[in-house]
């Protein structure tokens, strides 16, 4: 696990209707504030990467499909720089998680549909809030290729 990044399982509700998909609610422990929400799409095998927030907290769940998110620390003094971590989210692990300002992130996306990714940001994107990582050409120690074993 990274620092201060947290992953909270999510509720589905079905029933011969269909199904309600819980996300966050203002309630919640871990909700901070409202900014904005959008929804990242992705075909099979596109990578989604890299991505670092200056000031936002995002708020990620998978809503279509699966994807494997990857997360990197290398925010300076934190107690787990220089640490990987990943998730894989989606329709068989349905869980929203929680990414600090700081952190390093992207995503691939697994199986034979498009996934749909959800993010419900603390703040309205901003461009200038947001860097851009080449996700081949880079110092991340991540390779995004299929390991097999």
């Amino acid at each position: 696990m990274i620092h201060d990044v947290k992953v909270i399982s999510l509720r589905k509700i079905c029933d011969e209707r269909g199904m309600i998909l819980h996300m966050l609610k203002a309630t919640d422990d871990h909700f901070l504030k409202f900014g904005e929400i959008y929804f990242s799409c992705g075909y099979p095998g596109v990578i989604k990467a890299w991505h670092i927030h200056k000031e936002m907290t995002l708020n990620n769940c998978v809503i279509v499909g699966m994807v494997k998110l990857v997360l990197y620390d290398n925010r300076p003094g934190s107690p787990t720089q220089g640490e990987l971590m990943e998730l894989f989210i989606g329709e068989d692990n349905y869980c929203l998680v929680q990414v600090p300002p700081g952190i390093t992130n992207g995503y691939k996306t697994y199986g034979d549909k498009m996934a749909i990714l959800a993010n419900c940001a603390t703040l309205p994107h901003d461009r200038n809030e947001l860097i851009y990582i080449d996700p081949f050409n880079n110092d991340i120690p991540y390779q995004w290729d299929l390991r097999h074993g």
